[in-house]
């Protein structure tokens, strides 16, 4: 075995222009000279290249910690020698950290296993990993992409595992985050109009009186519960299919090597990743993806109850609700002078929207495995890692620039409560719900305030509709509910 006790530290571009040929077990193909990739990449890039959606950033990133985990795990074994494993390791965190993504190019329309996405990383980290080595791009040598850097593995059971190692960082270093954040603004306004008194509305119509803070509370409940759901389906994407190769047996893969190389993905993530207890059903279903897209689902339904609450609320600013004043960013029309609209609540629930899509499209896909393979892995993880980063972003800017400077129009508020008939509510245990009915019944029949209609039945008389019909005492206790 060749002798390399130490790598050349040569930068990450590459001077050369023109082309290089490169070659795989079908053959020759050339390839640009300035990108690590190799023959095998250059086939998927003739054959699929389909729309503009390219394999995300974050799945080879995430890849790079298998591609280490794998070299370390082969290297302590004797399986690959001390020079080869350290400029594999090298390689692998040039992918981690992001200094490679130019030689990453493929199209998520690509083979539903994700094969050649994991052969473009393995011949880029080979290539580089040569290089490092004084070797030669297109050589194979010292490192080559199969039988070193993907040694044990399988597309089969490295894809996934790249897909549960990135739809995790995107949940722990994004979406959670940006989730909690906002559900902790958002009580922060509770807590603030906790006293104050407003209409409620079901059914698009009036109803009996609540507090803004205790109409928030609900917000922030729905946030806290979505996070909650995200939190639980997250632990299904702990479980790694690696060590499964082809079909889940472990065919070519060394005994233990897949409770090894999870612990060693665990160790340098930071993160408790496990192997899959049961391979095939890692390896011919996805179904904790489609279970973790199901709970980004009910975070964009969440959102879009809020945003819309929200929008409808703010409408106005004198033929609308006008409860709510929201910040003003931006002109809102290119022809009317003045007008501003809920710009960031329409984004958010155009966000959920997509989401729904995306959702819909994960839940379908996750339905085609097929015996001991789903085929359909690149669109399921480009659909999640999708919602969970426009739903991050999409919180982190509505948070920013609607909630946290959102106001309330009180004089509106106090207006709507004022005027309101179903105040009319609070009578119904003193004089009954048919009288109460007829006395809202003829206060909009005859333009009569509540009291004036109350009190011209008969069945009432002012000093107990004052002790009866008072707002404050209609809230229940405070934000915690009745």
């Amino acid at each position: 075995m060749r002798s390399h006790p130490k790598m050349r530290d040569v930068p990450v571009g590459i001077d050369a222009s023109g082309r290089r040929q490169e070659f795989d077990s079908m053959g020759t193909v050339d390839v640009p000279a300035d990108r690590y990739w190799g023959a095998q990449t250059q086939r998927s890039l003739i054959h699929f290249s389909i729309g503009d959606d390219r394999m995300p950033k974050e799945v080879y990133h995430a890849y790079g910690y298998v591609k280490k985990a794998a070299a370390l795990v082969n290297g302590a074994a004797g399986r690959l020698p001390g020079w080869k494993v350290r400029a594999i390791v090298r390689a692998a965190e040039e992918t981690i950290d992001g200094a490679l993504d130019d030689h990453f190019p493929l199209y998520v329309w690509q083979t539903g296993s994700g094969t050649q996405s994991n052969m473009n990383l393995n011949e880029v980290i080979a290539n580089r990993a040569s290089q490092l080595l004084d070797g030669a791009l297109g050589t194979q040598e010292p490192v080559a992409p199969n039988d070193d850097v993907n040694m044990g593995q399988s597309s089969n059971d490295s894809f996934p595992t790249a897909m549960h190692l990135a739809s995790v960082r995107m949940i722990d270093d994004h979406l959670l985050p940006q989730a909690e954040e906002l559900a902790t603004t958002i009580e922060a306004k509770a807590d603030q109009w906790k006293e104050v008194v407003k209409i409620g509305r079901t059914h698009l119509e009036d109803a009996v009186p609540l507090t803004v803070g205790q109409e928030w509370s609900g917000y922030a409940a729905q946030l806290r519960a979505c996070v909650q759901e995200i939190d639980h389906a997250r632990q299904g994407l702990l479980e790694l299919a690696l060590g499964g190769t082809a079909v889940g047996t472990g065919l070519n893969a060394p005994k233990g090597f897949s409770h090894d190389v999870a612990a060693r993905i665990a160790e340098l993530t930071g993160i408790p990743f496990v192997t899959a207890p049961n391979k095939f059903m890692a390896q011919g279903s996805l179904d904790p993806m489609v279970r973790a897209h199901g709970a980004l689902r009910g975070l964009a339904v969440a959102l879009m109850k809020i945003a819309n609450d929200m929008r409808w609320l703010a409408s106005g600013p004198r033929t609308g609700f006008a409860e709510l004043l929201l910040p003003q960013n931006e002109p809102g029309s290119s022809i009317m002078p003045g007008k501003v609209n809920p710009t960031q609540c329409e984004a958010i629930v155009m966000i959920a929207i997509q989401v729904l899509g995306d959702d819909t499209a994960v839940a379908f896909a996750g339905s085609q495995g097929n015996f001991e393979l789903n085929a359909m892995r690149p669109l399921i993880i480009n659909n999640f890692l999708h919602s969970a980063r426009i739903l991050a972003d999409g919180m982190e800017k509505f948070r920013t620039f609607s909630v946290s400077g959102t106001e309330l129009n009180r004089d509106k508020i106090t207006q709507y409560v004022n005027e309101s008939l179903m105040l009319v509510t609070a009578l119904s245990p003193t004089i009954g719900y048919q009288n109460a009915a007829h006395i809202a019944e003829s206060a909009l029949a005859n333009g009569q305030t509540l009291k004036e209609a109350a009190l011209a039945s008969g069945h009432v008389d002012e000093k107990t509709f004052d002790a009866v019909v008072d707002p404050l005492s209609m809230v229940g206790h405070g934000v915690s509910g009745a």
